[in-house]
């Protein structure tokens, strides 16, 4: 087992043992939150995330870098971020990053953060 293994190992038993507290604090952050939003886009696309496979498979991804900047910048995202924040993290009012053109990827000019409710309701997805 190589050392990164092994410090993975060693992570995974801490979250197990404290419920993913720390993980779900950073989480609530706007930068816990980007990382964990960029990341599930990311499996989307590269095909780690099995459901719905065929919308999202193959399409383009912008860098992480200029999503986090992109959103960062986005005065849509903060204030959906502090509304979300305001009223205890409530699931509809979570931003949720939309693809304005379900056929293209994630790229900037085809997303916007709009909210969960929105998003669901624009798809009938969840």
């Amino acid at each position: 087992m190589t050392k990164r293994e092994i410090e993975n190992k060693k992570q995974r038993l801490r979250r197990v043992k404290d419920n993913n507290k720390n993980t779900k604090k950073y989480e609530k952050t706007k930068k816990g939150f980007l990382v964990r939003c960029y990341r599930n886009m990311k499996s989307r696309v590269t095909g780690v995330t099995k459901n719905k496979n065929h919308l999202y498979l193959g399409l383009e991804i912008l860098d992480k870098d200029l999503f986090y900047e992109f959103s960062l910048n986005s005065n849509e995202f903060n204030v959906l971020f502090d509304k979300w924040e305001s009223v205890s993290y409530e699931r509809r009012i979570c931003p949720s990053i939309d693809r304005i053109d379900p056929e293209k990827g994630y790229l900037i000019g085809n997303i916007q953060w709009i909210t969960f409710s929105e998003n669901c309701s624009k798809v009938r997805r969840c």
